[in-house]
Order: structure tokens, then C-alpha cells, then sequence
């Protein structure tokens, strides 16, 4: 099954040639997610011919700018291509109100409903679910009421081995077995366990998406063994007091914490403006975490 993240934004929230707000594009088995919707980010969906009318749900960090000005916008865009289908719409307590004020001012009135999920901040706990993935929050420590996401894909089922399948089974007992069921004995034949003709299912892929923060090792626990991680990385570490002060995070940190937390790749973004190089920010990260990456505009990452 595709479990796909792009990279439509990864800069901070000082306007720079070239790099755009946070926002993210995630497919899984076929569905679209949005993470975060920065200014602009709907012309970033358009340049890498994302079907913004298949949007299923939109996850927002927190309400700084950077990181969520670019939803109304995107919303109006989905009512006027005859969007009908509701849209969930998760994040932190006020995002509803912000857009409802947005549509009561402007007089926009959307051909589709918004399905509001408030997340508490401050918990770990499972914020959305469908046949695809279940997302769970991740509780960050920013200067405003902030969460990360975790993503899992539904567990996938046991593959069957075409190999140990005993000749002259029915479509139909194929069927029970694809569904992970034994056949009984029937009629003089012996029964046949699913176990005995399957591989096990591999484990549930994982995107952990930690979002402004300061460096919370704690959160090396709620990531743990992630395949994925992505995590901002502001500042490099000679500011980290700096860093401290807003409550962000340097990119020695966010290699730290995916060193302690066992994860298999390291994405880095929320750059400051004032690296025209980003360079530095990634030799700082693999001194801690070898294979840690930039999450560059553009980038597709198969999780």
C-alpha cells in the first residue's frame, strides 16, 4: 500500500525566495492528507498536481501564521471546483473559530461541511481514524497551544503463499483464507490452519510529524521506532539559547531526539531565514544522526 509524504513547505515564518511555510502532503493506499497549510500552499499542491478535491482531512500544528494561513484560502479553492464531501479539519481549540469568523466576515458560504476535531495539546492520544490510518497527537512545547501528529497505517493483513496452498481450493475458501480465517474439515478433508499458508503481516508503517517545540526528549518515547520522523530544526545548536527562548529547537536537538528514539530516517525543516545555506544545519544533525536529511521542497518520501 503507497504511504507517500511530500515536502510542499519547509521554511520558518519570515518570508524567503525559494522556500515556503510549513505544509505537507501525505497519501496512504490512495487517500490525501494535508499537514500543516502554510501561506501559498495551495499553489504548491497545484505545481506537483495533487487532486485537492480527494482531500480527506487536514492536520494543523498550531495557530501561528506560518502554519495555517493558507487553509482559507485552500477551502474557498475546494468550494469553487465543486467540492460537496465534508472535510475534517483537526487541530488545536480556536482553528474553528478562526475559520468561522473568516467565512461569517467575507460572507463565504462553502458547498461542503467542516467536521472540527479539537485536540488537547497536552495529550497523546488518537485524534482521527479511517480505513487507511489512524492518527494520534503529540504533544509539543511551543509558546502557544501546539501538537504534533503520528501517523499509522491499519495494520495489513497476512500475505498468503501461493506455494503452500493445496491444489483445488474454491474461490471461495481462497476468500476465507485471504480474510486471515482457518478452513474446517470438510467432507474427508483435513482443515487447513491460515497460519500454516501465510507470512505474517509486516508491521504498520509510522510518520511521526513533531511540529514547533522545544527539545522534549520525552518525546522520544511517544516516536519510538518510528520509520519516519520529521522534526523542525530551527536554529543551529551555538543558538540554542535562542532556540530556549522561542521555544524551538536546534538541529543537534532534533538529531538527538531521533538518535534516542530509534527511528529510521530523520527529516529536518523549519529553517530560519537567516540560513541562506541550510548545509551547516545538516553536517550539525549528522554528527548525531548520520543519515538525517533536509526535508526540501519537493522532496517525496516513501514511508
Amino acid at each position: 500500500m503507497t504511504f507517500e509524504l511530500r515536502i510542499l513547505g519547509s521554511a520558518s515564518a519570515t518570508p524567503t525566495l525559494g522556500r515556503h511555510p510549513t505544509a505537507q502532503a501525505l497519501t496512504v493506499g490512495g487517500a490525501h492528507y494535508l499537514v500543516d497549510c502554510g501561506e501559498g500552499t495551495q499553489w504548491r499542491l497545484l505545481e506537483y498536481r495533487s487532486r485537492l478535491n480527494q482531500l480527506r482531512a487536514v492536520f494543523i500544528s498550531h495557530l501561528h501564521g506560518d502554519h495555517f494561513f493558507g487553509l482559507f484560502g485552500l477551502l474557498g479553492s475546494l468550494h469553487l471546483q465543486g467540492r460537496t464531501r465534508a472535510l475534517v479539519i483537526v487541530g488545536p481549540p480556536g482553528l474553528d473559530e478562526v475559520l468561522t469568523t473568516q467565512m461569517r466576515v467575507s460572507g463565504t458560504k462553502l458547498a461542503f461541511a467542516m467536521e472540527f476535531v479539537a485536540v488537547d495539546t497536552e495529550a497523546h492520544a488518537v485524534v482521527y481514524e479511517d480505513v487507511h490510518i489512524t492518527v494520534s497527537s503529540l504533544p509539543m512545547r511551543h509558546r502557544v497551544p501546539c501538537t504534533g501528529y503520528l501517523f499509522a497505517e491499519q495494520p495489513r493483513r497476512p500475505r498468503l503463499l501461493k506455494e503452500r496452498l493445496p491444489a483445488g481450493l474454491s474461490a471461495a475458501q481462497l476468500g476465507q483464507l485471504a480474510q486471515g480465517h482457518d478452513l474446517p474439515a470438510d467432507a474427508g478433508q483435513p482443515g487447513l490452519r491460515h497460519a500454516d499458508v501465510s507470512a505474517p503481516a509486516p508491521a504498520p508503517r509510522r510518520y511521526a510529524f513533531c511540529s514547533d517545540t522545544l527539545y522534549t526528549p520525552a518525546l522520544a518515547e511517544l516516536v519510538r521506532g518510528a520509520d519516519v520522523l520529521y522534526h523542525e530544526a530551527t536554529f543551529l545548536d551555538n543558538m540554542h539559547a535562542r532556540a530556549a527562548q522561542t521555544h524551538h529547537s536546534t538541529a543537534r536537538q532534533a538529531a538527538q531526539l531521533a538518535h534516542d528514539a530509534g527511528v529510521g530516517r530523520l527529516l529536518l525543516g523549519h529553517f530560519s531565514s537567516r540560513y541562506k545555506d541550510l548545509e551547516p544545519l545538516l553536517l550539525e544533525a549528522r554528527a548525531v544522526f548520520p543519515t538525517a536529511e533536509l526535508a526540501l521542497e519537493g522532496l517525496m518520501v516513501s514511508v
